[in-house]
Order: structure tokens, then C-alpha cells, then sequence
């Protein structure tokens, strides 16, 4: 075959892979693409052709990589410059970013989304900047010790729920409808919610142990980020959190969806009700750069105010990390670690309040971060941070810390689970309208845990898998 007809061959594949994307089956189009890169590894745009896929798929570090390779071949693309500050923007590296929009901007002077988004990363940065000042300030209080709940005046004309000391059912079922109808409550009570929350989360543990409620029943549910109505239709189908029906949030809550405020208050609120029957594990997008990018900061800002947004903020690093279930399933965000030594108790003396933000390495992003690979060993994340993890560190890790699952959420799935690792690795994920996951898949996206420790998939084909205790 002649270099002309591999030519040919390349961009009959590229085509192939173009026609995936645009059906937003960005797995397979990357395949594609790479199909074509291995027939022509010198076209340019096949690399960022693909890192277009990777971005979509949350594989921000194969996204950098294949924009700088692109690069190499050809320094003068500047889609590749594109392509690397959009990646590094999802991974809140905004300097990086800042860098090669600005030459995009230089190079395509008329593009109005460069411009934007050259705009909005030189604001974050600044912001930034300025935060980092403030934080080397002792004297300045926390945004929860300065707020003076009782001088908050509710207007007469106000006619959602209201808060007279402790919560209630009656307050949160009230509360819900008003969000089914696209109202907010009142910022005083929305205020109350958050700071009850805060307390109770700041005197736990970085890792929690949970104990299954006696003959009741314990929900693990992955990300919901900010799907309201889909969020709901868990408690609506699965049943609502009570004295004998448990539910542990396994993170990204917020962010990505337009109702994040509203899922946030209602699981703060049932925690609240329910502090010992409702669990909430800190995900990546439990934090201050995800949220500039991915949209909770800009919609607290735009339903309340920025001081709220900066109590989340707060509370949000106040989060546990993990959480252990009846002694025997470790349930994270992300997943396991670079080092093999880890135990249960290193994780417990994560000082959380401390580090506040989980940086880019080290135990507290690799617990938010990580995710399995189906190869043993470990490897760089897809993701940029964190590490990619197989079957054999699961296993060792497990053995060394006498458990017999992981749980943890993190990745977008198709069915909305996936069991990995030889059944020692579950990953859930509750979000159905995420990218091009079905509606109708909205009933795969749970898992429940019985007394004995029986899991039960909550699908239309139930299955069912035993952890001996």
C-alpha cells in the first residue's frame, strides 16, 4: 500500500470517527480516531480531533497530551492550543490555560467564545490570586462565624416553608415542592441549613464508619451533579430517608446540571434531619476550582448571593472523604492509591480541614481522583490527576485493611454501574441525562444495602451479589 492510499485509508477512518462523535459516542470515536492516527500518524487534527473525545469523556490528561503532540506536528494549529486550555480549565490549572488562550485569542482575534473564555479564565485567575492573599490573613473570620442569622428579616410577602428551631419533615416536603416549581426558599433558612450542616460535619471524622439501620435498609447512591428532578425520582421510586431507610451520597452533588442549589439544600436539610441516617462523602467537585468551571459558584451566586457560595465553599471542606460500611466495604469518590502501605487509619487522619482543597497529588486527591483500570498495577490518570489503579492493588488493599469491597463512583457509566476487579470494585453513578447516558437508564444508578450485607442492584433485572461478614 502506498503512502497515498494510507492517506486515503486515514480519512475514510476519520470520517467514521467524526459521524461517532457527532452521535455522542465519544468512546468509540476515539477509537476511530486512533485507528486513524495509527494509519497516518502525522495528521495534526486527528490528535485534536481526539482530544475533543477525551474532554468530553473527562480524560483530561490524554487531552493535553494529544494537543501537545499535535503541536509537535504542527505548532502553528491553534484548535491544539484550544484543546490543551480547555483541558486544562476542566482540571483548574487556569494559568496553564490563560497561557494558550491568550495565544488563540492572538491568532483568532474575531472568535467570540476564545474571547469568552480568555475573559472568564483571567477573572478566575485574579480571583484567585486574591483568595490566596486573604487566606495568609489570620484575622479574617470564616464567612459562618460572621453571618447573624437572626438580624435576616423574612418578608411578609415570603409564602414558602420556614424554619422555627429544628427542622422538620413537614419543612423539607414543603421545601421540595417548592423547587418541583422552580421556586427558592428564602435565604435565611438556606442559610440555617448549611450552617447546621457545617457543624455536624466539622466535628466528624475524615472517614466515617456506618452502620447499616436494625431489619432497615442503606442507599448508596453515585453523582447526581445538580439533576434535580433525577434526584428526586430516587427518593420518589427507592423511597425517602427515614429512621429505617439510610442513604449515603457518594459526592458530586453539585456542578454540570442547573438545579445543583437545589440538590444541595435538600440533602443538607435531610442531614440535618437525619444526621446519623444521612451520609455525604466529599467528591472532585466539592471544590472551589471545579466549581468556578463547572457552574455552582456562578448559579449560588445568581439564586442567593456570593457570601453563601463561599459558605458552601466552607462546609464543603468540611466533608468526609470516606466512609466504611458494617467494617467491610470502603465507599470514595475516586478510588485508591499511588502508595501500597495505605490503611484505613491513614485515611482517618487526613487533617481535611486543613488542606480545605485537595491540590493535585497525595492521599486527599487521590481519594477524589483516582479510578480503576482493568490491567494490573498503576498507571498516570486519564484524568490528569490522580492515579489509575488494577485488580491487583484493589485486591492488596482490601486484604491489608480486612475489607471486602470498594465502592465508588466518580465515571460516567452507561447502565449506570459497573463491577470490576474480579466483583472487589463497584462503581455507581446516578446521574441518567449525563452527556449521552439514556433517560430511561435513570432506574441503574443505585445500589442497596441490606443488615446481612446483601447488595441489590436497583435495575429492572435485579442482581444480586453476597459480602460475607
Amino acid at each position: 500500500m502506498t503512502l497515498e492510499d494510507d492517506k486515503i485509508k486515514a480519512e475514510k477512518i476519520k470520517a467514521e470517527a467524526n459521524a461517532l462523535f457527532s452521535q455522542k459516542k465519544y468512546a468509540e470515536a476515539v477509537d476511530k480516531y486512533t485507528a486513524a492516527i495509527e494509519v497516518n500518524p502525522n495528521v495534526a487534527t486527528y490528535y485534536t480531533n481526539r482530544a475533543f473525545c477525551h474532554i468530553k469523556l473527562e480524560a483530561y490528561g490524554y487531552a493535553i497530551a494529544d494537543a501537545e503532540t499535535a503541536l509537535k506536528i504542527d505548532p502553528g494549529l491553534t484548535k491544539a492550543n484550544y484543546r490543551r486550555a480547555s483541558a486544562n480549565m476542566a482540571l483548574g490549572k487556569f494559568k496553564d490555560a490563560l497561557r494558550d488562550l491568550r495565544v488563540v485569542s492572538k491568532r483568532a482575534p474575531g472568535d467570540k467564545d476564545a474571547k469568552a473564555k480568555l475573559d472568564e479564565c483571567q477573572k478566575i485567575v485574579k480571583r484567585i490570586e486574591f483568595e490566596k492573599a486573604l487566606e495568609h490573613d489570620d484575622t479574617k473570620p470564616s464567612v459562618a462565624e460572621s453571618l447573624d442569622i437572626e438580624t435576616m428579616t423574612v418578608d411578609s410577602s415570603y409564602d414558602g416553608p420556614r424554619i422555627d428551631g429544628d427542622i422538620d419533615e413537614r419543612f423539607i416536603d414543603q421545601m421540595i415542592e417548592r423547587f418541583k416549581n422552580q421556586k427558592t426558599i428564602h435565604r435565611k433558612y438556606a442559610f440555617q441549613i448549611i450552617l447546621a450542616v457545617r457543624k455536624l460535619i466539622m466535628e466528624a471524622p475524615s472517614l466515617i464508619d456506618v452502620k447499616v439501620p436494625e431489619s432497615g435498609t442503606l442507599t448508596v447512591c453515585g453523582d447526581v451533579h445538580g439533576q434535580f428532578y433525577d434526584f428526586i425520582n430516587i427518593f420518589e421510586t427507592n423511597g425517602y430517608p427515614d429512621a429505617k431507610h439510610a442513604y449515603l451520597f457518594n459526592g458530586d452533588f453539585v456542578d454540570r446540571g442547573s438545579f445543583s442549589v437545589e440538590v444541595i439544600l435538600t440533602l443538607f436539610a435531610y442531614k440535618w434531619l437525619y444526621p446519623h441516617g444521612l451520609f455525604l462523602a466529599r467528591g472532585n467537585h466539592e471544590t472551589d476550582n471545579m466549581n468556578k468551571v463547572y457552574g455552582f459558584e456562578g448559579e449560588v451566586r445568581a439564586k442567593f448571593n456570593e457570601t453563601m457560595f463561599n459558605l458552601f465553599s466552607e462546609t464543603f471542606n468540611a466533608l468526609p472523604l470516606a466512609h466504611v460500611i458494617q467494617n467491610k466495604i470502603l465507599v470514595v469518590h475516586g478510588g485508591l492509591f499511588s502508595r501500597d502501605d495505605v490503611t484505613l487509619d491513614d485515611i482517618r487522619k487526613i487533617d481535611r480541614l486543613a488542606i480545605r482543597q485537595p491540590g493535585s497529588d497525595g492521599l486527599m486527591c487521590e481519594l477524589l481522583w483516582s479510578d480503576p483500570q482493568p490491567e494490573n498495577g498503576r498507571c498516570p490518570s486519564k484524568r490528569g490527576v490522580g492515579i489509575q489503579f488494577g485488580p491487583d492493588v484493589t485486591k492488596n488493599f482490601l486484604e491489608r485493611n480486612n475489607l471486602d469491597m470498594l465502592i465508588r463512583s466518580h465515571e460516567v457509566k452507561e447502565e449506570g454501574y459497573v463491577i470490576e476487579h474480579n466483583g472487589q470494585c463497584v462503581t455507581v453513578f446516578s446521574a441518567p441525562n449525563y452527556w449521552y447516558v439514556p433517560i430511561e437508564e435513570r432506574w441503574k444508578c443505585r445500589l442497596i444495602i441490606k443488615k446481612k450485607l446483601v447488595i441489590r442492584w436497583a435495575t429492572r433485572e435485579l442482581l444480586s451479589i453476597s459480602v460475607r461478614i
